[in-house]
Formats: C-alpha cells, structure tokens, sequence
C-alpha cells in the first residue's frame, strides 16, 4: 500500500470532492428561490445574497420571488390602516394597493443594491450581477367569493416565460415582486408562493426552493422528505399550520404535479442553510417531490461500483462472504439496490430456486449514514414483493450476526435440510451460519 495512504484526509479536499459531483449536476440548470419579505429585516440578510450570488457564479440560472409582508404591513400601519383577510385571503382596496406599490419597490431596490456589491473585501469581489425585473405576470382579479369583493388581490394568470429564458440565458438574474399586471393596466396584489409556482412551472424550472421563516419550520416540525400525497395529508389536518408554510407547502405539491421534480422548503436563518440544500445528500430542509427522493430498483453493471463499497465493511467484519468484482458483475440482476442522489445507500440480492419455490435473501446491507427511518425495512419488504411475484412462497437467509433482526421481522431459525439441495452442497461449514426462514 502506497505511504501517501496514511496521510490524514484533508477536510477541506474531502468537501470539495464532496460538493463536486452538485456543481456539475446544477449548472446550466434553472432554479426558482422565493423570499419572504421577512428576510431583509435579518441583520444576516447580505449573507443570504452573497449564497444566491455563489449559486450564479457556479452557472445557475436563477429567478428570484419576493414577498413583502412585514414591509406592507409597516406601511398600513404608518396609514392607521391594516391588511383585511376573509377566509385567509387578503382584501386589498386602495390603500393596501398603494402600500404593496412602495413596500415591493423598497424591497426589490435593496435586493438589487446587494446583488450589485462588489467590494474587494466582500464575498462578491469583482462580480457583476445584471439584475432585471419587469412585468413578466399577468394577472387577474380574485373577484367577489361569498359576497366578499377582494379588491385589487389577484391570482397569476400568465408568465411570460419567453421573456425570462432570454434574460436568462444573457446571464440575468431574474427578480420578480409579488404583483401582476392585467391587460386593462390594472395592478395585482399577489401571493409570492403562487408567483414562484406559476414561475416554476412555466419555466419548466429544475428546482423550486421556498425560503421559510424558522418559527414556522419548527413548529410544522416538518420531515426530511414529502411525497405531495403527505403534503396534502398535512394541509388536511385538523392542526392547522402556520398561513405562510401552509401557502408555500400548497404550492410545492402544486408544482411538483405539474412536472416540476423537487421543491425544497428551507429554514433561512441557518448560516448556509441554501448552500447545505443544495450541495449536500442529506440537505438542511425538506425536500417534495411526486415520486420518493429514494429509489429502490434493480441494480444495474454501472453500480457495482458502489455495492462494492457498501459491502465491503461488511466483509471485513466477517458479517458478508466476500464478493469478487467479477462475480458480482455476472449476478448484477440478482442485486436490487437503493439509490439516493447517486449514492448507492442500501441493496440485496435474491438467489431462486424454483423447483423447491424458495430464494435466498442475500447481501442485505445498509450504508452506515443511513440505518435511521426504515430502510432496512422497506428493502425486505421490497425483496418479499419480488419474491412473492416470482412464485416465492419461502424465503431464507444465512447469517452469523444478524440473527435477532431478521427473527424480529418474521424469520423463524431451521436446520440446514430446510435449505434446497442445492444450496446444502454449497453450505460453507466452517462459517458455520445460522438458517432462517420465513413464509411470504
């Protein structure tokens, strides 16, 4: 073994190894951010600018979606007036119109101001941002629900997503208020949450990343992933959730069906809480999409590769028999493994008999990282249902260690003579492993 082994790792070596493989997989990709007005009262806000600004320097082709609330809100205030919502939608009349106006002119010239920072001794030396904003929306009135005529509040109705990929592909940054704009020349109050989704989706956006206050996170104390069934599950419930999350949770599984493939939810405040979403497999947040995050699929010759490394502790602690890369490359269709963002985190494999209608469970196996949340669970549960499809009716394993898991979950111990023949003659004796078997 070369010297140079025993070196220790460098950490910082391993991170940008690590992050590697997302810079190459987001460039020249499109992503939508949605910002609540909340966070330019945050003394870390420039942060935040400075993690958005990265993510264009690394080739990413962004929109930006801000809210307004709180500035809206002050502005009321100044007027003696406040925002009026019926059935947790806002009324805008005159007043709040105008305060909307000025509140998301403030707010899109400051984020403007920081996107165009280029100080020798800020994070964004020698960058040059072009940042556009327009009347990429069109809109239209709410109208009159219930008797209730909701003024100058207005859904999206049209993106202008011809005008945006030109901006885009000139290298802007796309910036977009929480207003549309109707033929007639009429202004919109609008939901940033529905201006990010209807953006998202018109744009055919890779990802859509909503931006959340971190009160609302803890108290949801949403999961790591959503399937947009859950979301709706979790909008249903008799617990109501806070008004902001459950627009931005509502949008996310609106957009994930209509072909957008993840959105994020993510609490800002944590310092790099977007770079940790983006540039890491486990993310900060809370990852929606209409299909698992985590596939379970047959394995393919280009994985071998990674069950080899999943395996090999395994072997060396005497828990696996030891497999060549040849050998597992002519029983690869054996093999069903778990993928998550490339990373192999889990497989099996399946050995039939079918004279005797039983198989052999084999190489079970589960990345150390990852042996929280039921996997190993959802993986035998898969190899039952595989079984079960090929005429299985008993399924059996061969194992020193691991005995207790695998009674815990329906095994029952048997002699070798249980086993088919076949697989008797190649019983290795000196290994001396315990048989189980269990009915499916």
């Amino acid at each position: 073994m070369p010297a140079s082994s025993n070196r220790p790792r460098d950490p910082f070596v391993d991170w940008v190894r690590q992050v590697t493989p997302y810079i190459h997989a987001h460039r020249g990709k499109t992503f939508v951010i949605a910002i609540g007005g909340e966070a330019l009262t945050d003394a870390r806000f420039p942060d935040l600018v400075h993690d958005i600004a990265m993510l264009h320097g690394l080739g990413i082709r962004l929109v930006l979606v801000h809210g307004a609330r709180p500035q809206i809100e002050a502005r009321l205030a100044e007027r003696g007036a406040r925002m009026r919502y019926v059935n947790a939608l806002r009324v805008t009349d005159d007043t709040a119109l105008a305060c909307v106006k000025e509140a998301a002119g403030v707010v899109r010239v400051e984020i403007e101001a920081l996107l165009s920072l280029g100080l020798a001794n800020s994070p964004m030396a020698g960058v040059r941002i072009p940042v556009v904003s327009g009347n990429f929306v069109t809109a239209r009135p709410f109208g009159v629900l219930d008797g209730v005529d909701y003024g100058h509040t207005g859904t999206v109705r049209r993106v202008d997503r011809h005008t945006l990929r030109a901006l885009l592909d000139q290298g802007a940054v796309a910036l977009m208020p929480p207003l549309g704009y109707s033929p007639t020349g009429e202004v919109f109050n609008l939901s940033a949450a529905d201006v990010a989704r209807s953006t998202a989706e018109a744009l055919q956006a890779d990802k859509l990343v909503f931006l959340l206050e971190d009160e609302e996170v803890r108290t949801a104390a949403l999961p790591p992933t959503l399937l947009t069934g859950e979301v709706d599950a979790l909008l249903d419930a008799a617990t109501p959730l806070p008004e902001g999350l459950g627009k931005c949770l509502r949008a996310s599984a609106e957009a994930c069906r209509h072909g957008i493939p993840r959105v994020h939810l993510v609490g800002r405040s944590g310092d790099g809480a977007l770079l940790r979403e983006l540039f890491t497999r486990d993310g900060s947040g809370t990852l929606v999409s209409a299909e698992p995050f985590e596939e379970l699929r047959a394995a393919r010759i280009d994985d071998v590769a990674g069950i080899l490394e999943l395996l090999r502790p395994l072997e060396e602690r005497g828990i696996l028999v030891r497999r060549s890369r040849e050998r597992l490359e002519t029983e690869i269709e054996r093999f069903v493994v778990a993928e998550r963002d490339g990373l192999i985190t889990a497989c099996a494999a399946l050995y039939p008999y079918a004279d005797e209608a039983m198989a052999e469970l084999a190489c079970v196996a589960v990345h150390t990282q990852y042996r929280a949340g039921g996997r190993g669970d959802r993986l035998l549960e898969y190899m039952e249902r595989l079984a079960h499809a090929q005429g299985i009716t008993r399924l059996f394993v061969l194992t020193t260690q691991t005995a207790h898991w695998f009674q815990e979950r329906g095994f029952a111990p048997a002699g070798l003579e249980a086993l088919p023949m076949a697989r008797q003659a190649l019983y290795n004796f000196q290994r001396n492993s315990k048989v189980f078997i269990k009915r499916l």
